[in-house]
């Protein structure tokens, strides 16, 4: 059982559920018209952003150190499992009836185990991250919608959605950098300490005209 693998697939779960909050950097103009020409569109990977902030990745690591006892004890189940299949495979018809029997029971009794073991793990860690997602998620909706007002977008769009219509976009519009940058001096973190600071009373100054990085993959 890969923790790393687990927490990402529920993340992209996750993170649908910020579609309602960021709904407004991705809706049309009133009527379907569409977007004038002169308008100032911008793009966000948000699923990228909200990983790539200090608190995400604060968060990251405090989720792979709580969960990775379960995680190791997953790992130890399929181990037993799978040596006594090959006990098994390799004792065929040189076992005893007694002992094939007490082998499989052992199997079966492993495997109900680890089962349970997994589901618990999969739902438990699906909600923790679900809940780092939204936390984040809410401020950073707050943090793209002072940017784009103070900066002149009239449409920023979220890139990280499964459905994202997307299929080009310049690199030049590309937000994501600036607004993990602002949501930092936003939402500073203390080294050690799983709960963010509050945000800074200050809006976020305006960011200088650079080149942004390319969208986060």
């Amino acid at each position: 059982m890969n923790l790393r693998m687990v927490l990402r697939s529920t993340a992209l779960a996750a993170v649908c559920l910020l579609g309602t909050a960021g709904a407004w950097a991705q809706a049309a103009p009133a009527g379907g018209a569409a977007v004038p020409a002169a308008s100032k569109v911008g793009i966000i990977n948000l699923r990228g952003a909200i990983g790539n902030t200090a608190e995400g990745k604060q968060a990251s690591a405090e989720l792979q150190s709580q969960f990775a006892p379960r995680s190791a004890e997953i790992d130890g189940l399929t181990k037993q499992i799978n040596e006594l299949q090959q006990r098994l495979q390799s004792g065929q018809g040189k076992l005893s009836d007694e002992e094939v029997q007490r082998l499989t029971a052992e199997g079966q009794r492993l495997t109900q185990r680890l089962d349970r073991r997994r589901n618990d793990f999969q739902e438990d860690a699906g909600a923790a991250q679900q809940e780092v997602l939204e936390r984040i998620g809410r401020k950073m909706v707050d943090v793209l919608d002072r940017y784009a007002r103070e900066n002149g977008f009239s449409v920023v769009l979220d890139t990280s959605g499964q459905n994202s219509p997307i299929l080009y976009a310049s690199n030049q519009i590309d937000v994501t950098q600036d607004i993990i940058k602002l949501y930092d001096t936003a939402y500073p973190v203390k080294a050690g300490s799983s709960t963010p600071a509050k945000p800074a009373a200050t809006t976020p100054a305006k960011p200088a005209a650079t080149t942004p990085a390319k969208p986060q993959k």
